[in-house]
């Protein structure tokens, strides 16, 4: 809204303006009449003071002298109806404020004087100011007032006219949409609220400068046309086309040059790339669809059948491609996670889900971290009927799998069809095939794997080497062992007291007391102290070789050091001492045991039994016997091998009938027994 807007209406705008003018004031004096009663107060000093003074503008329009405007702001007539009728309401107060004695008719004399002299200035097309300059009717602080009041009256105008704007705007569909948006991640209140004028007020900001692109764009075209017009008004032919020329337009950019049929490929490859990295919004579930999925996502039933019509009938209404589908998927992980894996299934065989190898994988992985191994054979199953392939993701968690349940041969399976795909296996898939073999007792394979691993820079860890060092020892593999034990020192591990242990056992399995107490000096040289385990695997290796005196004298090396040996030690001895008959001594053994307050281990009975047995201690012998008889679970083919050989060589060869039918009865082989129970053997006095 400016002054050239308000003098371009036409002289029949003003004429109209001061009738409606003057039928609202009746007791106006005429025109004539005004100007000759006036004539000092329009050429009498008009106080800057008085009339600058600091009130504020009321921006209401004087229901007397209110001009029936339109909603459109930008029509010129109802404009300058809307300018006369402000600028009279807020100059009535200046010229009352000035003259304060004077009455109403004398001050709506004046307003009409000052009207009429107004709206002639605006008819010539000059402003107030420029009016000033060249009018004598006027004083210069009148002037200035009438300029101050038209300035105000177009602020509040322009003011008004944003805010009618910026109603439509607040209502507009995108700032609704946002507020929306808003509402739902939780943002309420008056924060909503300034948001909601924020977003209207940019919208209407960005709109107003469109709007003068436009009006710059026409005037330019405008002055274009008038620029083609000549001296005698005829139009000049301006030439609007392109010049010709030959051969194709090459752009060159840095060098590059962008014109090649290369770089539209390149465009079309980066518009892919983006579809990936910023997938597709789901469509927005409303009405009946929303209701349906809401069943969906509270179902409680085992009802396969209706679960399926639900889906079924979702999808009717939806119409989805796979991101509604993952969009569903997502908010049954979060709202109702036990009938995600059974969905996701479903999902499998529906062309819309444009199921890949990912949702087997992912199905997969769910069921075998659950534990239900069926169910991963169905879907690797349906996966070989679709002809979908494995892939790395899936074969990593078939090797934890079948490592977890001991199925070591489709665990290699797997381990391999993951190097097929030329995957290089991490350290959680190197560490389930190492831990495997060496359950199933097969450290030589675990061993390679670790060269393996070693070299493809993956650590191998402290447990790992423990774990084949532990293995090759319960072997009796001693190389096997020491190759461990090097690596691990060339790993930078420091060997421990249970390293130092477990080769002093492998070495005692085999019989080797040497090299055993050679690894057991080292071990106390390096300031290790032997602990109770570590004695008693020392007593073993010498209980292989019978070297009875080397042992005792080592324990009375050992407790003038301050050991006190413990049940391991303890239940050594009575071993080996059971084998050699000694009653009396295994018996103080057997208190001393005792007085320790620890229970004995349980293969200790089979020791005692084959003792008794021997030296034809009925009552004990078959004590003994009923306690190991109630626990034959826990018996191993050895253990079974040297109670019924005892009983034999004792004369007891009914019991050893009976507990070579209890052996076959777990599955063990007894043939070598029953050649025993063949020979005749002469049975001496039993010991009562």
């Amino acid at each position: 809204m400016s002054w050239r807007t308000i003098a371009s209406t036409s002289r029949h705008t003003f004429k109209r303006l001061n009738s409606i003018f003057r039928s609202h004031c009746a007791t106006f004096p005429s025109p004539q009449h005004s100007r000759a009663s006036f004539a000092a107060f329009l050429h009498a000093p008009f106080t800057t003071t008085t009339l600058h003074s600091s009130q504020p503008t009321n921006a209401l329009i004087d229901p007397k002298v209110h001009v029936t405007q339109n909603d459109a702001v930008d029509d010129n007539e109802d404009a300058t109806n809307e300018f006369l009728s402000r600028f009279v309401w807020i100059m009535r107060k200046k010229v009352k404020e000035a003259y304060p004695e004077s009455d109403k008719a004398t001050v709506d004399g004046m307003l009409v004087g000052i009207v009429e002299r107004v709206t002639a200035e605006m008819e010539k097309g000059r402003g107030v100011e420029t009016a000033s300059l060249g009018s004598g009717d006027f004083s210069e602080d009148l002037w200035g007032t009438v300029w101050e009041v038209s300035n105000m009256v177009l602020a509040d105008m322009d003011k008004e006219r944003k805010k009618e704007k910026m109603k439509g705007f607040l209502q507009c569909e995108e700032v609704k949409e946002m507020c929306r948006f808003a509402g739902e991640v939780g943002i309420r209140g008056d924060l909503l609220r300034e948001l909601r004028f924020k977003w209207a007020r940019e919208k209407m900001e960005e709109h107003e400068f469109y709007e003068g692109l436009e009006k710059m764009r026409k005037e330019a075209q405008t002055e274009g046309k008038e620029s083609g017009v000549g001296e005698e008004g005829k139009k000049e032919n301006v030439a609007v086309g392109l010049p010709k020329r030959r051969g194709k337009i090459r752009y060159k950019i840095y060098g590059l040059d962008l014109s090649d049929p290369k770089w539209a490929q390149v465009a079309d490859r980066i518009h892919e790339a983006e579809q990936v990295f910023w997938p597709q919004e789901p469509k927005a579930i409303i009405g009946k669809a929303k209701m349906v999925r809401s069943k969906i996502l509270s179902w409680k039933d085992d009802d396969d059948d209706g679960l399926q019509s639900l889906l079924n009938e979702w999808a009717e209404l939806v119409q989805p491609s796979r991101v509604e589908w993952i969009d569903l998927l997502d908010n049954l992980k979060e709202q109702n996670r036990s009938l995600y894996s059974k969905v996701a299934e479903m999902l499998l065989a529906e062309d819309s889900f444009q199921t890949i190898v990912s949702d087997y994988s992912r199905l997969i992985d769910i069921y075998a971290k659950e534990d239900c191994f069926d169910d991963v054979e169905r879907l690797l199953k349906k996966m070989s009927e679709n002809g979908i392939q494995l892939d790395a993701a899936t074969a990593s968690v078939l090797v934890h799998m079948y490592c977890k349940v001991g199925n070591h041969d489709r665990a290699n399976e797997a381990f391999e069809t993951l190097k097929g795909l030329g995957f290089k296996p991490d350290f959680q898939v190197f560490n389930s095939m190492i831990m495997a073999y060496v359950n199933n007792g097969q450290p030589n394979l675990g061993e390679k794997l670790m060269r393996e691993m070693d070299s493809g820079n993956i650590k191998p860890t402290e447990e790992i080497y423990m774990a084949l060092l532990r293995s090759f020892s319960q072997q009796g593999d001693t190389k096997g062992a020491d190759r461990i034990s090097l690596a691990m020192q060339f790993a930078g591990f420091q060997q421990s007291m249970e390293a130092y242990t477990l080769l002093i056992e492998a070495n005692a399995h085999i019989g080797d007391p040497y090299q055993a107490k050679s690894h057991f000096n080292y071990m106390i040289k390096l300031g290790h102290k032997p602990d109770d385990r570590c004695a008693a695997s020392m007593i073993a290796a010498y209980e292989k070789k019978n070297y009875l005196d080397d042992a005792l004298e080592l324990l009375v090396q050992l407790e003038s050091d301050g050991f006190e040996p413990g049940v391991a030690t303890y239940s050594v001895l009575v071993d080996w001492l059971g084998k050699l008959q000694l009653v009396d001594e295994v018996e103080q053994i057997l208190g001393k045991i005792a007085l320790l307050g620890e229970a004995p281990p349980f293969k200790l009975q089979v020791s005692l039994c084959d003792m008794y047995a021997r030296v034809r201690n009925e009552k004990k012998a078959l004590q003994i016997l009923g306690v190991l008889e109630s626990r034959k679970d826990e018996l191993g083919k050895a253990d079974f091998e040297r109670i019924i050989s005892g009983l034999i060589d004792g004369g007891f060869r009914q019991d050893a009938q009976r507990i070579c039918g209890i052996m076959e009865a777990q599955g063990f082989d007894a043939s070598k027994v029953k050649v025993n129970l063949l020979k005749p053997v002469s049975r001496g006095p039993r010991m009562r």
